[in-house]
């Protein structure tokens, strides 16, 4: 008669399917938020300077998790930056 073969043991912990968070607050999250809200209030032809070394991490990162949030709000901006500087502002789609 042939043996049952061992279940191997798991690799990772297990937790209850409920117990799973559902939301995600990203660690960009406070930066691209107050960044949204003041490209919301950008007018026509104006630009947000923001220092980099206001950012809590690197331009590249912060203008990706931006990139993000405003694809899921429908806005378009675009960015540009400097060694000091990145810049950041609406992009008029009528144009």
């Amino acid at each position: 008669m042939a043996e049952k073969a061992e279940t191997p043991a798991m690799n990772f912990q297990s937790i209850r399917q409920a117990d799973v968070p559902k939301g995600r607050e990203g660690k960009h999250k406070q930066i691209v938020s107050q960044l949204l809200s003041d490209i919301e209030q950008l007018q026509q032809g104006t630009a947000l300077k923001v220092p980099l070394a206001a950012l809590p991490d690197s331009k590249e990162n912060i203008r990706s998790a931006l990139n993000r949030a405003t694809r899921q709000h429908d806005i378009e901006v675009a960015t540009s930056s400097d060694a000091e500087y990145l810049y950041i502002w609406k992009i008029d789609r009528k144009a």
